[in-house]
């Protein structure tokens, strides 16, 4: 079965508040705090949503169709908020099939001794896939860690884009591409 080509306008803004409604965690319901431990009144957990099953098919869907309008078959992901989006785009059906990799930290030191773990093809194009786009400096280590390793990173597809950050300029600047379900403009209280 292929994957449709086209979504329409209102499937795609419903898709992305739904994924924002079920990733938002408010201060109220739990104890949130920023990378330094201060307290913070909310944060987007995109595990929540991505794992679930129905939601997990809908984004690999619409991933794949952007992915095949760029002609890409290949993706890569970086940490625990990609691995499930991998997941979806590798799962869904298409004629010529999705191939994923998932990047590590480091080399590992044993076995097969891999940087990037899965079939992904050097000599082809690979898209790095990330839950969301903020500052940018985690998508661009996943992006470096996959031009270490040989491979031509084409641009990023992300769930959410803070659009009042960085993240998007600066790897525009490093010559990729960007691709949110979702560009976020206003800050919760």
């Amino acid at each position: 079965m292929a994957v449709p080509s086209t979504l329409a306008h209102t499937e795609l803004v419903d898709l992305g508040q739904r994924l924002y409604d079920l990733a938002l965690v408010k201060r109220e319901h739990e104890h949130l705090t920023d990378p330094q431990g201060h307290p913070i009144g909310w944060l987007l957990d995109t595990r929540i949503p991505m794992l679930r099953g129905d939601v997990m098919r809908e984004v690999g869907r619409v991933l794949a169709m952007r992915l095949q309008a760029r002609s890409i078959h290949q993706v890569a992901g970086f940490g625990f908020g990609a691995f499930a989006l991998v997941g979806s785009v590798v799962a869904t059906p298409a004629a010529t099939p999705f191939m994923g990799g998932l990047i590590r930290e480091k080399r590992k030191p044993h076995g097969r001794r891999r940087l990037v773990e899965g079939p992904i093809d050097r000599s082809r194009p690979v898209v790095f896939l990330d839950d969301i786009l903020n500052s940018g400096k985690s998508a661009m280590k996943g992006i470096e860690l996959l031009r270490q390793d040989g491979f031509q990173v084409a641009g990023m597809m992300c769930l959410f884009q803070f659009a009042w950050s960085q993240g998007k300029s600066r790897l525009e600047r490093e010559g990729l591409w960007v691709d949110a379900i979702l560009d976020l403009n206003l800050r919760q209280e």
